[in-house]
């Protein structure tokens, strides 16, 4: 399991930019996503949990999350496979004369990616509507960015696709939002695709289990100085939302998540006569 702890503004602000008819592709980090589009988080947590009513009736767990209803596409464990299949999907909408903007999100350990390139240069090639989210959050799984990235900036592999880029702080829930709105914007009025870097980081490791020897106590404590959600909450105060308004909204999402964690232990797994609906014909059946 890959938690978004840390990182919940690039999700939030980018789907609070996007219409309803959008398409949106994301990585297995996808919780947050999926939260930020508007998934339940019942149906969430009943596909985490293997559950019957989860979103993809316990077949995908963490890293698959899907919602067609919500244009969530399948999330993908393979580094960097979602931006070719994000082209392929507003190609598909071009065609169709569909009003849509798909964003693809991923981190910036993808961009040594082979098919990021070339997905990155096909879109700008082909003018698609695609905004391409980068999510830095300083680590390529355990590895740190200076290891593996010759460049200081992560929107310059853009450069060779010469596609339009933009850069922000992805701390802040704010400043995602009014970016991607560019970006969008932009995809939406034919002017082709945008790369987006945010600048953010994961409180937690990178998986259950991580020791996290790659980075030092002091740096996390420093950018959880940074919490998105710290920061938006200081903000409002500052437009005059009260502190108990705070701590109301606050508690209301606490009793949500709790109420949706007791929902789903009840929910009841798939059954064993049913174990191979909804796969596709092509995959070996047993029986």
């Amino acid at each position: 399991m890959h938690l978004y702890s840390g990182q919940e503004a690039v999700a939030v602000g980018t789907c609070n930019a996007l219409s309803g008819q959008d398409r949106l592709l994301f990585t297995y980090r996808s919780h947050g996503w999926a939260l930020a589009r508007g998934m339940r988080v019942e149906a969430l947590l009943g596909e985490l949990l293997g559950r019957e009513e989860g979103c993809c009736k316990g077949r995908a767990g963490s890293k698959n999350l899907c919602d067609w209803s919500m244009g969530i596409f399948p999330s993908s464990a393979i580094v960097g496979a979602n931006l070719p299949i994000a082209n392929g999907v507003a190609l598909a909408a071009r065609r169709l004369d569909e009003d849509r903007v798909v964003v693809t999100a991923f981190g910036e350990g993808a961009t040594n990616q082979g098919v990021v390139h070339e997905a990155l240069a096909q879109a700008t090639i082909w003018n698609l509507p695609v905004v391409f989210v980068c999510e830095n959050n300083l680590y390529a799984e355990l590895t740190p960015a200076s290891e593996f990235r010759p460049t200081a900036e992560v929107v310059d592999i853009a450069a060779a696709a010469a596609m339009p880029t933009l850069v922000a702080d992805g701390m802040d829930v704010e400043a995602v939002e009014e970016t991607a709105k560019v970006a969008v914007d932009r995809a939406r009025s034919g002017g082709g695709p945008t790369f987006i870097e945010y600048k953010t980081y994961r409180f937690c490791g990178h998986m259950t289990g991580d020791p996290q020897s790659y980075r030092t106590a002091d740096e996390v404590d420093q950018w959880r100085q940074r919490d998105p959600l710290e920061i938006l909450a200081a903000r409002l105060t500052d437009d005059g939302v009260g502190a108990d308004e705070l701590d109301e909204i606050r508690a209301r999402a606490h009793e949500a998540v709790r109420s949706a964690e007791a929902a789903a232990l009840e929910m009841s797994p798939p059954s064993v006569d049913d174990i191979l609906a909804y796969a596709p014909s092509w995959m070996e059946r047993t029986r």
